[in-house]
């Protein structure tokens, strides 16, 4: 079959995809095309080409973003974020990876989904990238005077700074490049901040050239659009192409014939001494192709670390020499997988002894077998998720089209990857014949594998002053070599570039854009089903929804009565229920059996702020998800954690602890913006406040007191615990949610119903919550060589009354004022602003920031840029329509069900957002210039928090901010 000039080359009907999938070839050009025809709603597309790096540079991941800025037929400086600002998209965003570039793009209006793929076509095969691009997307010299200060900026030079102060992120590039020494992947295709100020112009273009050809791309799609305007509109843009050798092969690593060990460094505070190293110990596996082995290794990670009891993992947090288990796992997005793993803040001289145990500990499992419990839970695990395929908000076609592309982009086969039947079949009859499955497969990849490395990663207090220096010496060096014209010339390049940002798109060209009309727009929400029955002292909400045979099921316990001084223990306490044990068994047996009985069983708390008045709903939710068959099993699995919970295992908490306490301590620097966020809700409103204390900057702090009070005083957290187990698992104020079909939700409500019945009722008044004041400005200390800038504001007593325009209003300072002065001309990855509907909370936060008293300049000239702003209809239109695509966001069932609870749990009704709906389809420009004097009066007493190092420090000082040490 021929059609605009694809030749089809296979086909075949896919149970697992719920369609077809075809596979077509540009005539011309050789170009594949992997079409799945199927009816989801929510259509993909996605075009990839194979970019090997030759350096670390980064020029595969500059040119991902410099695509983006402008092309032939949409000459405007950014139809990316024209789009974002303007689109009903489902998902819009660009991916380097290691080997490959991916320009992947979703929405469920087939106009909206034309209008995109249209944009990215022509800015994949016909981008401007002049030379401001790669000066504005990857690096260039901040110059204002000839005789300096000079310094580099750069979107993604600031980016890679961000990543190369994070300890995980260095610890796991160093695995990469540690397992892969001798081709591509041992260098960073994100670009190595040393190194990305070498990268030059030529360069730049001839990477473009070289890997930027049909020849050398591969397409996807994936919905329920038409097959035939899919090969039409790729042909438009290819057909004027021909057949072209692109040297784009990606090799294979051959083998190490001996283990290796590997040292590097990462950037510490001061405080930290030497004592806190990483390591992950590596191992390379079977080509990421290999379906069934790679099934094989996905269960055998399960297995061995995949529950906090499974051996591997238990081996190594039982040995008390590190807090937290580090490493990527099984990594399957390159030619060749590998698996990572090893310990977190652990004596550097303990190294060797974290290998040792970690090969000890599969030796064991190999000779002695794989407990029955641990394969039967690592078998329902990957089949419940193969057959759920919930994705999150994570498109399932582009979903698809990753895993397509582990045997696709290697020249091999386009379908294998999707068709999961097959291999899981094969290995379920393996193992039922007694084939040693996942003992085999210890011995060959893991015992009998001469392919290990072993990175340590050590602590270096002095690491990110040596390299501000370096940088900073580097800049001089190159000014005082350079003649008195050529440094003139660069001030001037530094000033045409920031002339060039400044300059707004000129109105024919914005016009370019594609973009839906509000006509195009449905006027009415798409309403979720949630019915409300009271039972015997129960609220039950009901979601009928097909969710393909999967019940999901919610309890919510009132949080009303939990102290103020218990709130931060609140999250490792939701954890312990699952994750300590019960007086009947162990964590280890009954972590197993809930992953063999569930798709997932877990606890946490939710707080959040009744949309009529601010009050506090907060809730712990123990929620569920398993098929009909296992209904009765996942209840009795809930009874057994409620009401036989063993809070007397000091050792598996202290880790718990530990584990905790890691994790936050890693995620500060790279997560550094929702850290900066949370602080500043928390001096904004009581539910702010109370999820500071949760998840916030004193969690870090509580975590840290309780680790050594499990160890000085367990008798005093052990009541603790208990305390909040009273206080939470009772039958008052307890509401449960079920959502399924309405055989599902029948056969589901009666054992749900009858475990409610079963709850101690225990009235409790609500505590008073006395929390201690927040600093006002402030400092979180950190070894960063970035910033998170944020500034927080009231906007209660402003006299402003909430209306749905200020969606309208929040998305375009988002998507233009902010982006335009904080990232395109401040340099940082981004900056966002959101606002508590209900609290009157407005915060502002940057992402990977070079600067900070210029971006708080910028957060507080907001006002005065609304109150001047000049709009057209056609702005303001798309302004709407990309805040209506907001309200719309595509969910999966299952995702459904929790929202429509989380409404009504805050007081939310379908009357109120459907009138906030009809706001923002209102508003006009009137609306921005009104908002403006209210925003005005709130920045008046705005208070900015600030997470970064050396410029946050310098600035804090000046100003007189108190400082609070987070590193």
């Amino acid at each position: 079959m021929n059609t605009y000039s694809f030749t089809l080359v296979r086909e075949e009907s896919m149970r697992e995809v719920g369609g077809m999938v075809r596979l077509w070839k540009h005539e011309r050009t050789g170009a594949e095309l992997l079409s799945i025809c199927n009816d989801d709603e929510n259509k993909s597309f996605g075009v990839a080409f194979r970019t090997p790096p030759k350096d670390s540079t980064g020029v595969a991941h500059i040119l991902e973003h410099s695509v983006l800025c402008g092309s032939e037929k949409y000459p405007v400086k950014e139809p990316f974020v024209e789009l974002l600002k303007s689109s009903l998209q489902t998902f819009l965003n660009a991916l380097t990876f290691p080997d490959k570039t991916c320009y992947p793009v979703a929405s469920c209006n087939l106009q909206d989904f034309y209008n995109l793929m249209d944009v990215y076509l022509d800015a994949v095969f016909h981008p401007r990238i002049d030379e401001n691009v790669l000066r504005q997307e990857g690096w260039h010299i901040e110059a204002d005077e000839p005789d300096g200060p000079w310094a580099f900026k750069g979107v993604v030079f600031n980016e890679m700074k961000g990543v190369y102060s994070s300890p995980d992120s260095v610890l796991m590039e160093e695995c990469q490049h540690a397992v892969f020494p001798d081709m591509l992947y041992s260098l960073d295709s994100g670009g190595d901040p040393a190194v990305i100020p070498s990268l030059t112009y030529e360069a730049f273009r001839e990477f473009h050239a070289s890997y930027y050809h049909p020849s050398n791309a591969r397409f996807f799609f994936w919905g329920d659009d038409p097959e035939e305007g899919r090969l039409a509109k790729v042909a438009e843009f290819i057909d004027p192409y021909e057949r072209r050798e692109v040297s784009s092969d990606v090799p294979l690593q051959p083998r190490l014939g001996m283990p290796r060990k590997v040292e590097a460094s990462y950037a510490a505070s001061e405080e930290e001494g030497g004592d806190k190293a990483h390591v992950a110990v590596n191992w390379l596996l079977c080509e990421s192709r290999e379906t069934e082995e790679m099934f094989v290794l996905n269960m055998l990670e399960h297995i061995i670390s995949g529950l906090p009891g499974s051996p591997l993992r238990k081996a190594l947090m039982d040995s008390g020499l590190g807090e937290d288990i580090s490493g990527c796992g099984l990594e399957g997005d390159l030619r060749q997988a590998y698996f990572s793993m090893g310990l977190r803040s652990i004596d550097a001289d303990k190294a060797d002894e974290v290998e040792r145990i970690m090969l000890d500990t599969l030796a064991h499992l190999s000779e002695e077998g794989v407990p029955a419990p641990a394969v039967e839970a690592a078998l329902n695990s990957l089949e419940f998720m193969l057959r759920e395929n919930n994705t999150g908000s994570f498109p399932r076609g582009l979903s698809a089209m990753f895993r397509s592309l582990a045997d696709w982009l290697y020249d091999g086969d386009a379908f294998a990857p999707l068709a999961w039947e097959a291999p899981l079949a094969s290995i379920k009859a393996r193992l039922a014949a007694g084939e040693p499955v996942f003992e085999e497969a210890i011995r060959r990849w893991f015992l009998e594998n001469t392919h290990r490395v072993t990175v340590l990663l050590l602590p270096d207090a002095g690491l990110a002053e040596a390299r501000q220096a370096e940088e900073d010496a580097r800049l001089e060096a190159l000014r005082s070599s350079m003649k008195r014209e050529e440094r003139v010339r660069i001030v001037s390049l530094a000033a045409e570039l920031r002339a060039a940002q400044e300059a707004p798109d000129s109105p024919e060209a914005l016009d370019s854009i594609p973009s839906l009309d509000k006509e195009d727009l449905p006027r009415e929400n798409k309403l979720i089903p949630c019915e409300l029955e009271r039972g015997e002292g129960l609220d039950v909400l009901v979601h009928e929804l097909d969710t393909t045979g999967i019940l999901y099921a919610r309890y919510a316990f009132d949080l009303s009565a939990v102290p103020a001084r218990l709130l931060p223990l609140v999250p490792l306490y939701a954890r312990a229920l699952t994750e300590l044990g019960t007086k009947r068994r162990d964590y280890v047996e009954l972590g197993f059996d809930i992953s063999a009985q569930t798709g997932a069983l877990g606890a946490g708390p939710v707080v959040l702020p009744h949309s009529a008045d601010a009050s506090v709903v907060s809730y712990l939710s123990l929620s569920g998800k398993c098929t009909a068959e296992k209904v009765e099993r996942m209840t009795a699995l809930m009874e057994e954690i409620l009401f036989e919970p063993d809070f007397d295992n000091r050792e598996r908490f202290a880790q718990m602890v530990l584990e905790e306490k890691a994790r936050m301590e890693q995620s500060a620097v790279p997560s550094g913006h929702m850290l900066v966020n949370t602080r500043l809700n928390g001096r904004l409103s009581l539910v702010g406040r109370i999820s500071e204390e949760m998840n916030g900057v004193n969690a870090l702090f509580y975590a840290r007191e309780l680790s050594r009070r499990v160890e000085e005083d367990w008798s005093s957290v052990a009541a603790d615990l208990r305390s909040l187990h009273e206080a939470i698992i009772r039958r008052d104020g307890l509401k449960l949610s079920v959502t399924g079909d309405a055989a599902l939700i029948a056969l589901s409500r009666g054992p749900l119903e009858g475990l409610a019945r079963l709850l101690p009722s225990r009235p409790l008044p609500a505590a008073v919550l006395e929390l201690a004041e927040l600093p006002g400005a402030e400092w979180l200390s950190a070894p960063a060589q970035v910033n998170y800038t944020g500034l927080g504001l009231s906007m209660k007593g402003t006299g402003y009354e909430y209306s749905g325009s200020l969606a309208v209003i929040m998305r375009h300072l988002r998507m233009g004022y902010l982006w335009d002065r904080v990232r395109v001309q401040g340099g940082a990855y981004g900056c966002f602003a959101r606002y508590g509907r209900s609290t009157g909370a407005f915060t502002f936060a940057s992402y990977r920031d070079p600067n900070v008293a210029e971006t708080l300049k910028v957060y507080r000239g907001t006002a005065e840029y609304l109150g001047n702003l000049s709009l057209s209809e056609a702005d303001i239109t798309r302004a709407v329509v990309g805040a209506i695509g907001d309200v719309d966001s595509y969910m999966l069932p299952g995702a459904k069900g929790s929202a429509a609870f989380s409404r009504w749990m805050s007081g939310e009704t379908d009357e109120e957002r459907q009138r906030i709906r009809e706001e923002i389809l209102a508003t006009r420009l009137s609306d921005f210039h009104d908002f403006a004097p209210c925003l005005a009066r709130a920045l008046e007493n705005a208070v900015p928090c600030v997470l970064g190092g050396s410029v946050a420090e310098a600035v804090a000082q000046a100003e007189g901010w108190t400082r609070t040490r987070v590193m």
